[in-house]
């Protein structure tokens, strides 16, 4: 592919609700760009955006995806984006590295949950947005309703360009609202049309339109809103007001067609070679320099800064795909990582689509590109110049929903465990390992069950590695609620120098969130201060393994007012013994309670699906804490234990049909209802039966 100038450039992201056709309408790009020689499917899978084996199996996009196309004498390079939202941080990622935002909506289904929130996304980098409705050949494809929704959920400047030449079976192209000229489609997916009369049934309809097309044009500008009162809007005013009003989002304009047969794609193509910014019509960025914030202008000039936005599976390591922001990175070059403060060999670089590559000599301002095997380079890393290091803020993805055990299924495979893991985070931001330090089991966390689930089977086809998911166990804690008092004696003879310790603690319970504190009240040398330090540590390895049922203890004060020792048999180990027997006695009398962890939720789902939701909340413990509704979807806040909560992520798709959405975090702790803490104590009690025996 040729070397194009920022100006020539144009970087859009395909978004919108799972299944609206954000793929099929790809592919036909790709194809009417001659970037493919053939309608690519997703069904059908041969997809060249869909390529990953998961993709295929679930006919989902789970990744962003790349394509590149040359038409008008312009280069477009477009992102697939997932529309699931286990994934959708992957959207809002993508959203970081383009110019303008394509929005696909299905028109039988209209405006869908992670369709609004893409909307917002855009809005809040300020990207230009058009509107594709997409399936207008499909059973209840509704054209005037899917457009009234959009205006409703998404914006009141949102305005139709073209009106669509019937629906359903009988769709059969569009017309364009300005020039008049009516284009119907062959409906082999060929992309060939022919310019015909506007059918005598639609000329008042796209009189209407046209009219209020311009209204919205007009409006966008004091000057042409003088001039549309006065007649006086010329037609070059009128594309230029256009034009114009896309670029500072001060109108949406909405397109027709289907992706999967073809129809429509051409005229979208041609709005976004035209209409849409290029990189050096954008803001400058925002990055930061240490602690100062400063602005870099889109100029392929000066020194380089990119921005990491993906990173895939490629040749046996990793391809890290860059959005250039400033300057110009060329192949075979240098790059300085400000994320870990090394620099990067460049080798190569590559234009990518789907999975296949092309070499490109260097990547100006505004242009994206992949280069392979970058050593220390992840996702939402920004590259610079060593010289001038900046750093590009990215956004931080939000906690995990749902957490899993994971084992190796073989001994053999647990080192290879750690390494296919460590290589799924590269890739992945919204991805943790961790190892809880309380249950100890190794935590694999994502953003959803189907989330967990595919990286599981992406590890075991790329590397190998089968695995084990289990339910992890639930970090309780135990405090105490009452002051109490023991003694804790320790005295062995075993024939020659004997174990002797002996002390006397008050436990006395903290607020909660304070933690553990140790005091000292003797007076008179009973136990000499040299012990002092073993009686604190026995105490706090024993804080590791409470009474109840084996969880740690917080929030208790420990005292320690008296006791006695022996010249020759006291010793550290004797007196860190008996800190222990006197806490575990203490604590005994201390009425002891189970604390269980409770956890924020902002729950976001169709209107229709609140109080279904609010009455699982409550069967689940939960306590509402607020609601709002909004666009007709409902935002309740509440907070429930997370024993409750463990698997609600594929419980709420299953009662929303996968409409809703929801972020979760740790809150406090509280007491255990009475019933909650006979089960945790007789599992317990099982575990430990089964680990004696």
């Amino acid at each position: 592919m040729k070397k194009y100038e920022s100006k020539d450039i144009r970087n859009v992201a395909l978004v919108g609700h799972k299944g609206c056709g954000k793929t099929s309408l790809g592919e036909a790009l790709l194809f009417d760009g001659k970037t493919t020689t053939r309608l690519g499917n997703v069904d059908g899978k041969t997809s060249s955006l869909d390529f990953e084996q998961e993709e295929m199996d679930r006919s989902m996009t789970i990744a962003t995806s790349l394509g590149v196309i040359e038409w008008n004498k312009k280069k477009i390079n477009f992102l697939d984006t997932p529309g699931d939202g286990n994934f959708i941080y992957d959207t809002r990622l993508a959203m970081s590295a383009v110019d303008a935002a394509v929005t696909v909506i299905s028109a039988p289904d209209g405006v869908e949950v992670q369709t609004v929130r893409v909307w917002e996304r855009a809005e809040e980098l300020g990207l230009p947005r058009v509107i594709f409705i997409n399936k207008m050949d499909r059973e209840r494809a509704d054209a005037a309703k899917t457009l009234a929704a959009a205006k409703e959920d998404l914006s009141g400047d949102v305005v139709a360009v073209q009106v669509p030449m019937g629906q359903e079976a009988s769709f059969e192209g569009v017309i364009d609202v300005i020039s008049g000229k009516a284009y119907k489609f062959e409906k082999d997916g060929s992309g060939k049309f022919e310019v015909v009369d506007v059918p005598a049934d639609l000329k008042d309809e796209v009189e209407a339109a046209k009219e209020t097309l311009i209204e919205k044009i007009a409006e966008s500008s004091d000057e042409l809103l003088e001039k549309f009162f006065a007649g006086e809007l010329s037609d070059e005013e009128i594309a230029e007001g256009f034009a114009n009003g896309v670029k500072s989002g001060s109108l949406f304009p909405v397109f027709y067609g289907s992706g999967s047969h073809n129809v429509g794609v051409h005229q979208l193509m041609d709005f976004i070679t035209d209409s849409l910014p290029a990189p050096t019509e954008r803001p400058p960025v925002k990055a930061m320099n240490g602690e100062e914030e400063v602005e870099v202008a889109p100029t392929p000039d000066g020194d380089p800064l990119a921005l990491v936005f993906k990173t895939m599976d490629a040749q046996g390591g990793t391809m890290s795909i860059f959005r250039v922001f400033s300057g110009t990175i060329n192949s075979d070059g240098q790059i300085f990582n400000t994320n870990t403060n090394n620099e990067e060999r460049v080798g190569s670089l590559l234009s990518v689509v789907g999975k296949k590559t092309e070499q490109v000599s260097a990547a100006p301002a505004g242009d994206i590109a992949g280069v392979l095997k970058l050593k220390n380079t992840a996702t939402c890393h920004t590259l610079s110049s060593k010289k001038n290091p900046l750093a590009l803020p990215v956004i931080v993805p939000a906690e995990p929903v749902i957490s899993y055990a994971i084992k190796a299924k073989s001994k053999g495979d647990e080192d290879k465990l750690g390494t296919s893991l460590n290589r799924m985070l590269v890739e992945d931001p919204t991805l943790q390992v961790s190892r809880h330090q309380d249950t100890q089991d190794f935590l694999l966390s994502g953003a959803g069950a189907p989330h967990i689930d595919i990286t599981v089977a992406r590890m075991k086809r790329r590397f190998g590695v089968e695995v084990t998911l289990e339910v992890p166990r639930v970090p309780y804690r135990e405090t105490i609620t009452k002051t109490a008092q023991a003694q804790g004696r320790h005295k062995r003879q075993t024939g020659g120098r004997g174990q002797f310790g002996d002390v006397w603690l008050e436990l006395a319970p903290q607020p909660r969130g304070e933690g553990y504190e140790f005091e000292v009240r003797i007076k008179g040398g009973s136990v000499p201060s040299s012990f002092f330090p073993a009686v604190d540590k026995g105490i706090q390895e024993t804080l590791g393994q409470g009474n109840i049922a084996g969880f740690p203890v917080v929030d208790v004060k420990v005292s320690l007012y008296d006791g006695s020792y022996h010249d020759v048999d006291s010793s550290e180990m004797a007196f860190k013994r008996a800190a222990s027997i006197g806490f575990r006695a203490a604590m005994e009398k201390a009425r002891p309670i189970l604390l269980e962890p409770v956890y924020d939720m902002e729950i976001v789902v169709p209107e229709a699906n609140m109080g279904d939701i609010m009455g699982d909340l409550n069967s689940r413990r939960g306590r509402v804490m607020g609601m709002d509704t909004k666009n007709k979807r409902s935002t309740i806040k509440a907070q429930v234990p997370l024993a409750e909560i463990l698997m609600y992520s594929p419980d709420m798709d299953s009662r929303t049909g996968g409409q809703g959405a929801f972020t979760m975090k740790l809150s406090h702790y509280q007491e255990c209802p009475q019933q909650v803490k006979e089960k945790v104590i007789a599992k317990y009690k099982t575990s430990a039966e089964d680990e004696g025996e």
